[in-house]
């Protein structure tokens, strides 16, 4: 990757989480929007090592907790968790085909939500197990699909 397209990619991923809190912060749609803090670490995480993704996981967990407080250490924890692993997984989804990506991003954030119901579990926060087998599989299909047109877009150049 040059330089050139590093800076740009990063560009791309600041645009994604700056689109989240507009819109679930700024604008108040809540569970509305879908969750682009997912989506930009999901797909930052498939260009960087798994210590990075991590980190970069562990900051912006920090930066949604400090919109959402009543969940902040579970989200760190959870976007580090994802980042991790989906940086180890670039080998196993090495193809540029837009339905492994989206597959790829529906089981990220999937995965988000079941390790954040997991950790608020014991505090009685997390709700009934239904808001995973339910509300859970809509939300990663709205990530995805609107993951998959931002990449798409982003490829494009557009």
């Amino acid at each position: 990757m040059t330089e050139g397209t590093r800076w740009q990619f990063v560009g791309f991923v600041a645009v994604l989480v700056v689109l989240y809190f507009l819109l679930r912060v700024g604008l108040g749609m809540g569970a509305l929007a879908p969750d682009l803090l997912v989506v930009a670490l999901l797909l930052a995480a498939r260009r960087l090592r798994a210590g990075q993704a991590a980190g970069l996981g562990f900051v912006l967990g920090l930066l949604d907790g400090a919109a959402h407080p009543l969940t902040m250490g579970a989200g760190a924890v959870a976007l580090s968790i994802l980042g991790f692993l989906g940086s180890r997984s670039r080998e196993g989804l090495s193809s540029d085909s837009p339905l492994l990506l989206a597959l790829y991003l529906f089981a990220g954030k999937w995965l988000y939500d079941v390790i954040v119901y997991v950790l608020l579990i014991r505090p009685n926060l997390a709700g009934p197990v239904s808001t995973l087998l339910l509300a859970s599989p809509l939300a990663a299909a709205y990530a995805a699909a609107v993951g998959l047109a931002a990449a798409l877009a982003y490829r494009s150049g557009v």
